[in-house]
């Protein structure tokens, strides 16, 4: 079926129920941002194949929403389609609540499946239609309707990481949990994000493509735990450890009914931006909702000593597999055939040749020339293209090892480029060292970091339409939160202090439309450095251990400051991995961390 005929399709079966509008988001029933191949409706229903995005249907229309990640990429899919792209942020763009509140009539009826959207975005259409009298239904998926060979909910079997990785049991966890549950006088905490229940249960499952988890709900009490899962994934030996820890198991889908027998007159802890609408209005009315963010959220974001030490070892590897990959990209162009497509499976048997590699923590981002410029641009069949001297490749790649995650990004310069791309090349690579550089008080936040990045690139009158960094999950999501480093500030946003042994990327760029587009990341670890009169001063760690290319940086275009950082980087960049090279390759590893003056 064709996009059209599939809205077509769907707008029957509105109208039988007298739906004016319906939602399809990108989510699971856990809010989850990549998702399991039965959950990809929006994409499923719209042909646009981003991981973020909102489509909504009206009776004589449909319009996308999504970020300026994937604003170029949107563009290129929905342009032969009769959905509308509406770039989120960008001036006179609505949003999805003020485009309803403007085209529906009153008294109208909005559907959506009630367990893929969150009951904070519901109340935000809701207020802002509040003078249409509009009513809600989130009982009905019909997309399943459209859908007639959905792939079925995955039900992958689980595994356990060993608690010398962790440094915590999950006895020790859910003590901890239990502790902020009595400082909030909470007596049921209702978790449904599915790393936070990873995290909790130190189990790990193959649910979700590129992010090691499994589906699954928790209801916690100061005494009990009951763990809501397809029961067929538990081997017998990891069902007796969870028992022996305190935590029973139930079938997935009782979670519903688990929630509306919750006693009356609870407390109860719900992240009504987190938890879906459904199980939201499960909760009795006669009980007491405390409505904030989970604690575990902050509590997984900070490392542990275990957690730390093994990240490092995971990235000594990762660095040893990007940097060979390095190599042989720059030095095999023009000598055999290299696409973006065979690049990325190039790099992903340099990954895999390392103890401990478990896949891929991302689709791998191989993007030569112009498709640089889309910032999270996958190369398909339709789109590879081949690589060859005379131009920029941007490589965003990452990876899960028994040791940890790892995300890191280099722009390489393939034979020779242009001097604006140099130029540009060097820009980001200085906003990229002066953050990685940052010392700051304890209690800074990323949003007071973020100009760092961005002062060159503002300086010269350009941007990018991203945030600068994100968290990162220890054998979890490669994006988590709740730091950030970024500037945008909104009713949502969250200001969390960086703490030590928070893991966050550093990812400044710049994208041309059409012509290049160039990023360099890190990963760094935030951690404690001396005490003064002053308080306790922080620095980040760098762990991503991967050269930049030199052959796209202008020296002249950086101060005597910005070289030492560079040149510091790569020392120990060498002394890192010099171990693991030998012959022309160590040669060449020597060559291109060598000093830059």
């Amino acid at each position: 079926m064709k996009v059209n005929e599939k809205l077509d399709a769907l707008r029957g079966f509105m109208k039988e129920r007298n739906f004016s509008a319906y939602i399809i988001p990108t989510d699971d029933f856990h809010g989850s941002e990549y998702v399991g191949e039965y959950f990809k409706a929006r994409e499923f229903m719209s042909g646009f194949t981003g991981s973020a995005g909102v489509l909504v249907v009206l009776l004589e229309s449909a319009a996308l929403w999504t970020d300026g990640r994937y604003f170029i990429q949107a563009a290129e899919q929905l342009k032969d389609s009769p959905v509308t792209l509406m770039r989120s942020g960008q001036p006179g763009v609505p949003t999805v609540a003020e485009y309803l509140q403007e085209h529906l009539e009153e008294k109208s009826v909005i559907g959506f499946d009630g367990r893929t959207v969150t009951d904070r975005f519901v109340q935000t259409i809701a207020k802002k239609t509040d003078a249409k009298y509009i009513a809600f239904d989130g009982s009905e998926d019909l997309v399943d309707l459209v859908w007639t060979e959905r792939p079925p909910i995955s039900t992958e079997p689980v595994w356990e990481v060993d608690v010398k990785y962790i440094g915590q049991s999950r006895e020790e966890k859910l003590k901890c949990v239990r502790e902020k549950m009595r400082d909030e006088k909470a007596d049921v905490l209702l978790l449904t994000a599915l790393d936070e229940i990873a995290w909790l249960t130190n189990l790990r499952g193959n649910d979700v493509q590129y992010t090691p988890v499994f589906m699954a709900y928790m209801l916690l009490t100061l005494d009990k735990a009951q763990l809501f899962i397809h029961e067929q994934i538990l081997s017998d030996e990891i069902r007796h450890k969870l028992t022996q820890a305190g935590i029973t198991t139930a079938p997935y889908d009782g979670i519903e009914q688990a929630v509306r027998d919750i006693a009356d007159g609870s407390r109860v802890w719900s992240d009504s931006g987190n938890v879906n609408y459904r199980l939201q209005h499960s909760i009795p009315e006669k009980t007491e909702v405390i409505d904030k963010h989970s604690p575990i959220e902050l509590m997984k974001a900070v490392k542990t000593k275990q957690e730390t030490d093994c990240i490092r070892t995971a990235h000594v590897k990762d660095g040893v597999a990007v940097t060979r990959f390095m190599h042989w990209l720059k030095t095999n162009v023009d000598q055999e055939k290299i696409t973006e497509m065979s690049a990325a499976a190039k790099l992903e048997t340099f990954r895999a040749h390392e103890e401990g590699y478990l896949g891929p923590s991302f689709e791998s981002i191989i993007a030569y020339g112009a498709h640089g410029a889309i910032v999270h641009y996958e190369p398909t069949e339709q789109t590879d293209v081949e690589i060859v001297s005379g131009g920029l490749c941007l490589a965003d790649t990452g990876g899960h090892y028994r040791e940890g995650t790892t995300d890191v990004t280099r722009t390489f310069a393939i034979g020779k480029v242009s001097e604006e791309e140099k130029k540009y090349y060097t820009l980001v690579l200085r906003g990229h060292l002066a953050l990685g550089a940052a010392r700051f008080p304890k209690g800074v936040c990323g949003q007071n970091l973020d100009v760092l990045a961005r002062c060159p690139l503002w300086e010269a009158g350009v941007d990018y339409n991203h945030g600068t960094g994100h968290g990162v999950g220890f054998i979890l999501n490669v994006h988590e939160g709740p730091q950030r480093f970024h500037w945008r500030i909104s009713e949502q946003t969250q200001c969390v202090p960086l703490e030590e042994g928070m893991v966050i990327s550093n990812e400044p760029g710049i994208y041309l439309e059409g012509r290049f587009g160039i990023r360099h990341e890190n990963l760094v670890l935030c951690r404690k450095q001396e005490e003064t009169e002053y308080g306790q001063f922080m620095y980040l760690e760098p762990l991503t251990m991967v050269p930049f290319d030199r052959d796209a940086i202008v020296p002249e275009l950086m101060s005597d400051r910005e070289l030492k950082w560079l040149n510091d980087y790569h020392r120990k960049v060498y002394e890192t991995l010099s171990p693991y090279f030998a012959g022309e390759e160590l040669a060449w590893l020597r060559e291109v961390t060598a000093e830059l003056n």
